[in-house]
């Protein structure tokens, strides 16, 4: 388990001197890779534009209750007293119990870079479902998963952005096809969710993801 640990903080440690590249327009800083999935993280958003990651066989039996949010580089981000008293959600993009086989991987979820304001009526509601059905997926078939936020000007705390909107992208390895493009609203109320073609997703993005 130490190697294991060690391996993923190498990887970390490589991705943080990445110099900052333009894809397909959108800026990101740098990619955080800690063995579990990646983040494409962008400075002034002080979060991540989306998180990449693999699924097969989600789910498990791993206690969360001792994990909390954290920044393990150093690199300025998001922190706790940000959201404080902001009525938003600390929302994972790289689904917790996704990893919930594995309480080390699970942890490391737990990453203000693997993470987006989201409504409680969103992170709890809408998105907790698509979580749920695409780990069902997973037990089936390996997914390519894709997901971020679209952001306009709202902030909270230290300016830290807050996403009007989410989206996920799930792919499946086995059959090399797009199962879902879902684009999320993330408003305080009547949080909706739509099924749309991916070539519509970069036209609301303004930018394409190689998936």
């Amino acid at each position: 388990m130490f190697y294991n640990r060690f391996l993923r903080r190498i990887n970390l440690t490589i991705s943080l001197i990445f110099i900052s590249v333009i894809v397909f327009g959108q800026k990101i800083d740098t990619v955080l890779n800690n063995g579990t999935y990646k983040s494409y993280f962008n400075y002034t958003l002080k979060e991540p534009v989306y998180v990449s990651y693999t699924l097969y066989h989600g789910g498990g039996d791993c206690d969360r209750s001792d994990f909390n949010f954290k920044n393990d580089t150093k690199i300025k981000m998001a922190k706790q007293k940000d959201y404080a008293h902001s009525g938003y959600d600390q929302g994972h993009l790289a689904n917790a119990e996704d990893f919930a086989y594995n309480c080390e991987m699970d942890e490391e979820t737990f990453r203000f870079y693997n993470c987006l304001p989201q409504t409680p009526n969103l992170n709890r509601g809408i998105w907790k479902v698509w979580e749920e059905t695409i780990r069902e997926e997973s037990q089936t078939d390996s997914l390519e998963i894709v997901c971020g936020g679209k952001f306009g000007k709202k902030t909270i705390g230290d300016k830290v952005a807050v996403p009007d909107y989410c989206f996920k992208i799930v792919k499946s390895l086995k059959s090399n096809t797009i199962l879902h493009v879902l684009w999320f609203t993330n408003k305080v109320k009547n949080n909706t969710v739509s099924e749309i073609e991916i070539d519509k997703l970069w036209v609301l993005l303004g930018y394409k993801i190689v998936i």
